[in-house]
């Protein structure tokens, strides 16, 4: 009976450590299942996408994007945008330079009036642009980096678009939902700053303790069915 007590203990104990977050984990398991993520990621606000050939006849050659650069580039795009054609030149160490794809010259930021427009024309919906910032470090719910235009609207989800202040392109799309999600996610992955880190020593111990909760409540179940069965036993040969 020592194994028995020492399981009652066992299970007691470590389930009072670990219950409340075992319920953040059964409580975030159904927000995330009941949420679509299409919806949580803003998609059904986000125009069809259309994708068009470009003319690489008419774009300035990638030695030609690299000298008006100054520097021979670690990866080199070239693509359409709502500003559009534009080479993406990204150095060996450092940020992307972005110039336009036909002149070469270095793309300016866009202003607040751009800012709307391009963020109305990657919306979907009839809410309009209500307001425009700029920001000069991107929020870190944006998982980007570097400055960017947030651009807000007055729709049910709190729905804000972030964009490239050079090249004009939606880069996160945010709301209320998405804010919503995520708080539950960093409650159920237990990275409650960063929301990123799934494999961190403090999620694998609340699981570990959580193991050791099924298999002492096995134990547990294991005794109390075998002494069950032995009162049952005499029962039956008496009726």
């Amino acid at each position: 009976m020592a194994l028995l007590r020492w399981a009652v203990r066992l299970h007691k104990w470590i389930a009072l450590v670990v219950g409340i977050q075992v319920l953040l984990w059964v409580t975030g398991g159904l927000v995330m299942t009941a949420i679509p993520i299409e919806r949580v990621r803003g998609e059904h606000h986000a125009p069809p996408a259309v994708s068009a050939p470009i003319d690489v006849a008419h774009a300035l050659p990638l030695a030609g994007a690299a000298d008006r650069a100054g520097f021979a580039p670690a990866r080199a795009e070239l693509r359409d945008t709502p500003r559009g054609v534009v080479w993406s030149l990204t150095p060996p160490k450092g940020e992307p330079v972005i110039l336009d794809g036909i002149t070469g010259a270095k793309l300016t930021v866009i202003d607040e009036a751009q800012a709307r427009r391009l963020a109305g024309e990657g919306y979907r919906g009839q809410a309009a642009p209500a307001r425009a910032t700029h920001l000069p470090a991107a929020p870190q719910e944006t998982g980007k980096t570097g400055p960017l235009w947030r651009v807000e609207f007055d729709d049910t989800e709190r729905t804000a678009l972030y964009l490239s202040p050079l090249t004009g392109e939606v880069v996160s799309r945010r709301s209320g939902l998405w804010r919503f999600y995520d708080f539950f996610w960093r409650l159920h992955i237990m990275d409650w700053w960063s929301g990123e880190n799934f494999n961190h020593p403090l999620i694998i111990g609340a699981a570990f303790l959580t193991l050791t909760i099924v298999l002492s409540g096995f134990v547990l179940l294991w005794f109390r069915l075998a002494r069950d069965l032995r009162f049952r036993r005499p029962n039956m040969r008496s009726a």
